[in-house]
């Protein structure tokens, strides 16, 4: 679908400060220190134990205002996608919504679909903003990952969010030229009600989910816009682990110095709905006015949204506005597997 006067207006992202090391969860459950080094993923960020998709959602939220330079009033719709929600009946939009100061007449809804939720809401923003029924979207992907102790998952499993408000065209920093969806039933990723881990199909998460989904999307895309992989600057995928949005990348036909720049995954792991959307923040920081952007989501079960994003001048205004992607990755404070069992609830207090 080609779109004609919608973009980004501002983004904003959060990651805790705290990260423990790869090497450390290999040591403790006595993995080959070569596993972690063949997906590439050194560092994974840890929520506090008073952090949640919905504090980090609100940061982001929060920063991607304060980027946008508009007022919360202003805002008709949020949405928050997240597969981690801390109530398991109770939104954590108007949550949000209400902290930052929205008006309370304003369209808001959680969603769910793995990874791709925070994609699909902004598509959802897409729509509303150039159907006329809102005049800015706040759109949210938000993850505190889980992952059974002892999982290879727990490799990567992180959290972090960020944010991006959607609106009119002649005030993007970045328009949106199309978009297209790409989604089929494959039970790569699930977890079952009650279970509180998830579990996937090992390598049957790669080729026939995230390899397919996203190839199939970014290719239609393509067609559609008459584009190809030369007329792009940058490439960013959804990031389970460092070396998937490389090879994925190779299989399109981009260079390796197109995708190198949104991979932030070997450094905070897979924070799920953020994971896209905080490598994109990455590529905004450093794309200049004229450059054009290829964004692609995965979401198991599975689904894949692909987006053509031009950069427009007005990006070189909201530097400095709000932190950037760099800063959050430098402020880190390394912890052991004790502390981060601890600030993540995996310990369980039985009274005798």
């Amino acid at each position: 679908m080609k779109h004609s006067s919608s973009g980004i207006i501002g983004w904003g992202v959060y990651l805790p400060r705290y990260r423990i090391s790869i090497d450390n969860i290999a040591g403790i459950w006595g993995y080959d220190l070569d596993t972690p080094k063949g997906i590439w993923v050194e560092e994974k960020s840890v929520g506090n134990i008073d952090e949640d998709s919905i504090t980090l959602g609100y940061q982001a939220s929060l920063n991607a205002i304060r980027r946008a330079n508009i007022d919360p009033r202003d805002i008709d719709a949020v949405y928050l996608g997240t597969e981690s929600k801390p109530y398991a009946v109770k939104p954590g939009a108007t949550i949000i919504a209400e902290a930052l100061g929205i008006k309370p007449s304003h369209q808001v809804a959680d969603l769910e679909f793995a990874c791709r939720a925070a994609s699909e809401a902004i598509r959802i923003g897409i729509s509303l903003v150039e159907s006329g029924a809102a005049k800015y979207v706040l759109t949210i992907g938000a993850d505190t990952s889980q992952s059974s102790p002892g999982d290879v998952l727990e490799f990567t499993a992180s959290s972090g969010g960020a944010a991006y408000i959607i609106g009119p065209r002649s005030r993007a920093i970045a328009y949106f030229e199309g978009s297209v969806s790409y989604s089929t039933d494959t039970p790569d990723f699930w977890r079952r009600d009650g279970v509180p881990y998830p579990r996937h199909g090992e390598g049957f998460t790669g080729e026939p989910a995230y390899f397919n989904h996203i190839v199939s999307a970014a290719k239609l895309l393509m067609e559609e816009l008459g584009l190809r992989p030369s007329d792009f600057d940058y490439a960013v995928f959804h990031q389970p682990n460092g070396k998937f949005p490389l090879r994925v990348g190779a299989m399109l036909g981009f260079p390796k110095e197109k995708v190198l720049p949104g991979v932030v995954t070997p450094y905070i792991g897979n924070t799920y709905n953020g994971a896209l959307l905080i490598g994109l923040a990455k590529v905004l920081e450093e794309a200049r006015p004229g450059q054009r952007i290829l964004a692609v989501s995965f979401g198991s079960g599975a689904g894949s949204d692909a987006f053509s994003i031009m950069v427009t001048s007005g990006v070189e205004d909201v530097s400095g506005r709000a932190p950037t992607v760099s800063y959050y990755l430098s402020r880190k404070v390394l912890i052991d597997y004790d502390v981060y069992l601890k600030m993540r609830g995996l310990i369980n207090r039985y009274k005798l």
